[in-house]
């Protein structure tokens, strides 16, 4: 008596395809990670004060210490999902804006050019806000808030 191959092949395609298949883990945060140093004196914070920093309106956390925000750079998709979210604008609409408030003497927040820099510069200069994906987030920050706009991770 002879069984059909087919259910044999089937199933071994089937197994074929979930072996290829990229391992998601389903726990891994996504999003992107609001960040200040270890020790920070601010335990939350909203959308708005947020806006009012990276704006630059809002200067000094409630101790007196002043806040050095810090930007990726505008082609990077964290960036432009932060900018979209908090500020209401892309990177490159908020072109204008710097150029406006240069003639008031502010300058827009300094850009580290990748997620693993703002952490580094996040975790060393006191008064530090940043953004990353909430993925790399790590014991070296201190994660804020996270914003679900639907990022993936960026490892």
């Amino acid at each position: 008596m002879r069984r059909s191959i087919l259910p044999r092949l089937l199933v071994s395609a089937l197994a074929g395809l979930q072996l290829a298949a990229p391992a998601v883990d389903a726990a891994e945060p996504s999003g992107v990670a609001i960040i200040v140093a270890r020790g920070t004196p601010v335990a939350d914070m909203d959308r708005h004060e947020l806006a009012l920093i990276y704006k630059r309106k809002k200067r000094f956390w409630p101790d007196g210490r002043r806040i050095a925000p810090v930007n990726l750079p505008a082609s990077q998709a964290v960036r432009r999902a932060f900018s979209v979210a908090i500020l209401g604008h892309t990177p490159e609409e908020l072109d204008e804006y710097w150029r406006d408030q240069y003639f008031h003497g502010e300058l827009p927040p300094f850009v580290a050019s990748s997620e693993e820099a703002v952490i580094r510069f996040v975790a060393s200069t006191p008064g530090a806000v940043g953004y990353i994906s909430a993925c790399l987030a790590d014991k070296r920050i201190a994660v804020l808030m996270v914003i679900d706009e639907g990022l993936p991770c960026s490892r």
